[in-house]
């Protein structure tokens, strides 16, 4: 597997972004924009971009918290500040979530990638994150999100211009983003009558497909973490 380090600007600050692929493969394989999780593009999310790639996709990891965020463990307040000063600046999270998908593709474009169907995923922050860029109108085929906090606009009456299909695949029992928020969310996917799918596991908790997740409300399954990968393999397949 290649990890190509791709570095964008964006006001003043400099990002470094990911690209994940099997270079033992020579045909033309479709790509799949990454959000991941408060970590950011670190060792843990890396192995995650190298499991959903595998031979079939090629992976393009953003960064939303800047160069070299990741190389340091943190601390849940830490990570909690860094996902929180993302997350209540809707303009940044639109223009850097923007950059680094406009930035990957163009740098995954000299590799001979298939960029007739342009998907998404995106882990927990990631999600959010990847919602709303979707809602701003990127051009995503098809969106997957995964244990996704913050599924609900940051800004009040925020309009949903998601132009491809939705599934998001939970926990029933998810503390951090429990059935009201998961209820106004699909609410929010009728009324802009786009194309979405829930699969919710029963009393699955948070975080089912992160390995380094291991008490409470944040807990590892590799059983549902493998379930999920066919989920979002088969949906991306079927998407149009």
């Amino acid at each position: 597997m290649v990890e190509k380090k791709v570095s964008y600007q964006v006001s003043g600050r400099q990002f470094e972004g990911l690209i994940v692929y099997d270079d033992g493969v020579k045909t033309r394989r479709p790509v799949i924009f990454m959000q991941p999780d408060w970590k950011g593009v670190c060792p843990d999310t890396i192995a995650q971009a190298r499991a959903v790639a595998g031979k079939d996709y090629v992976v393009l990891m953003a960064d939303m918290f800047g160069a070299g965020y990741g190389e340091r463990p943190k601390t849940q307040q830490e990570l909690a500040a860094g996902m929180r000063a993302v997350h209540t600046d809707l303009a940044f999270t639109i223009a850097c979530g923007g950059k680094a998908y406009d930035t990957l593709l163009a740098e995954a474009n000299n590799l001979g990638v298939d960029a007739a169907k342009n998907t998404a995923i995106g882990y927990c922050a990631g999600g959010g994150f990847v919602l709303e860029q979707a809602r701003a109108g990127t051009d995503f085929k098809a969106v997957v999100v995964l244990h996704v906090t913050n599924p609900n606009p940051i800004v009040a009456g925020t309009p949903c211009n998601i132009k491809g299909r939705v599934l998001a695949i939970h926990g029933s029992a998810d503390p951090i983003t429990p059935k009201p928020m998961m209820d106004a969310f699909e609410q929010e996917l009728t009324e802009a009558k786009v194309d979405w799918q829930v699969m919710m596991f029963g009393g699955a908790v948070h975080s089912f497909c992160d390995p380094t997740a291991n008490a409470g409300g944040t807990r590892y399954d590799e059983k549902l973490c493998r379930k999920s990968y066919k989920l979002m393999h088969d949906f991306f397949a079927e998407t149009p």
